[in-house]
């Protein structure tokens, strides 16, 4: 892991199985990586893990979620500032993995929730955290459902079986990825130069 940000235009973090609370010897160094990088305005994004990760290390919790979210399911804007990262587009579908969500943190903006998880996104300033996964690829999610069976979740309104996920997977990841390019454009431009 670097020892500092300065050499950075940004910093990226992904999503992973474990949980931020977890007593892991790498998660306190990347937290305050993290918190020193939003300091210098240098932009962090951050998908799932990596948006939790974000939401603590600048004062946020990571709680259990109501209830599990696998699958696709749709995502609303929740606020004005959502437009200057998504433009007139006020929801769409993304993937979703995870049984854990972050709060707010103190100065940021919540711009998407979903009807499993209130806190879907949040930025502030050029840094952007997510919860859902605007990431994906038709390979990463057949990857992804071979692990299903460990998660422990009955199909639900929440959580979507394998197959279920795989239905018009190449249309909704196609309709997913205008919002990601919207998104990662919008972060993008604020990197340093």
């Amino acid at each position: 892991m670097p020892q500092g940000c300065e050499a950075f235009a940004g910093l990226c973090f992904m999503g992973g199985p474990m949980s931020v609370n977890d007593d892991l010897p790498w998660i306190p160094p990347v937290l305050a990586l993290i918190h020193e990088a939003v300091a210098a305005g240098i932009p962090v994004i951050g998908h799932c893990l990596g948006g939790q990760l974000m939401a603590k290390a600048l004062g946020g919790v990571v709680t259990k979620n109501p209830v599990k979210e696998i699958g696709w399911g749709r995502v609303e804007t929740t606020d004005p500032a959502a437009a200057e990262w998504l433009g007139d587009l006020a929801g769409f579908e993304a993937f979703h993995w995870h049984g854990e969500t972050f709060s707010i943190p103190a100065g940021a903006t919540r711009i998407l929730k979903s009807a499993h998880c209130a806190n879907q996104a949040f930025v502030m300033g050029p840094h952007l955290g997510l919860q859902c996964h605007v990431e994906m690829t038709e390979a990463m999610i057949r990857l992804w459902c071979r692990q299903w069976a460990e998660e422990c979740a009955a199909p639900s309104p929440s959580v979507q079986t394998p197959e279920q996920m795989m239905e018009r997977v190449e249309e909704r990841l196609a309709a997913m990825r205008l919002a990601a390019d919207r998104l990662y454009t919008r972060w993008i431009a604020g990197l340093r130069g």
